[in-house]
């Protein structure tokens, strides 16, 4: 297949072009081809943007990883508009050339994240559940409204709502390893709220399974079937590496230095991916202990 991907150069991006490149002929958008070249790789064909397309005949597939990192700084105004600017704004582009194909692609997959949801206490969400309306779920609302804007009898449109992400050098756990490492790691708060995650290689297994499936189209929970709280997982972290965990964040502190940011992860939400299980997809880590010993013992 030839597939356009956005996003490419990010911690799930890059895992994703490593497992498609054998078997596909990628096309990279990235603002600095030179760096995406770097840590890509020069076998692909680079893309600096979008703008010189008028469609996306050529391309079979197309995925849509692109956007700022929302936890990357303190959500001020202008670092909110950055969130929403950076993810809607390449996705209505994409919807819109693939409107704008004689002969679109057969595929779009989008990402969105569990953040949808918005807060949700301890009851269990799945792709049908209502969202609490907040922030988040603004973003990733619009987000997937305009994705599925590509829908038609010719595309398909699966929108995933992409829970934290666990893989080495990179993502949610390079954040969180410090403080373990030093033995000063623990649960947030009392630890009660839910953290729904993925292993990165399910994640990117499951974007070729839905590449691949012709019947799967609309939402997706990307998350493992067995979502845990923070004092579950901060447990399961501190066996792996084999470092107490016993010290909680108080949630005071987090506000303090997160502001309304903190929500993300004081909050949370227990996600389950009713509609990807439907779909024929098997993860391959269900459980967070076996997912994280696989990460740092395999």
């Amino acid at each position: 297949m030839k597939i356009l991907i956005t996003g490419a150069t990010g911690f799930v991006g890059q895992q994703l072009v490593h497992l498609l490149q054998e078997e596909h002929k990628l096309t990279i958008v990235s603002r600095n081809i030179e760096h995406a070249e770097a840590v890509l790789g020069n076998k692909h064909h680079y893309l600096s943007g979008l703008d010189t397309l008028d469609n996306l005949n050529e391309f079979d597939s197309v995925i849509n990883l692109a956007g700022e990192p929302i936890v990357g700084k303190r959500w001020s105004q202008q670092q909110k508009q950055r969130i929403c600017d950076s993810r809607w704004n390449i996705t209505a582009r994409l919807a819109q050339l693939i409107q704008q194909s004689t002969t679109p692609p057969a595929s779009f997959i989008s990402a969105s994240a569990i953040g949808f949801y918005g807060r949700q206490g301890q009851e269990p969400v799945d792709e049908h559940s209502q969202a609490h309306d907040e922030f988040s779920h603004q973003v990733c609302s619009e987000w997937e409204h305009l994705a599925l804007k590509a829908q038609s009898e010719n595309t398909r449109v699966c929108v995933l709502r992409i829970g934290i992400v666990l893989g080495k050098n990179g993502g949610a756990l390079a954040k969180m390893l410090p403080p373990f490492k030093l033995g000063l790691g623990g649960p947030i708060g009392k630890g009660t709220h839910g953290l729904s995650w993925i292993h990165i290689d399910d994640l990117t297994h499951l974007i070729e399974h839905l590449i691949n499936s012709n019947d799967a189209k609309g939402i997706f929970n990307a998350t493992a079937p067995n979502p845990v709280n923070h004092k579950q997982f901060a447990q399961s972290l501190g066996f792996t590496l084999k470092r107490p965990a016993k010290i909680p964040t108080p949630v005071l502190a987090l506000r303090l230095a997160m502001g309304e940011m903190a929500d993300l992860i004081v909050e949370g939400q227990f996600v389950l991916p009713k509609r990807t299980l439907a779909s024929g997809f098997n993860f391959k880590y269900t459980h967070i202990d076996p997912a994280l010993d696989s990460i740092f013992n395999a």
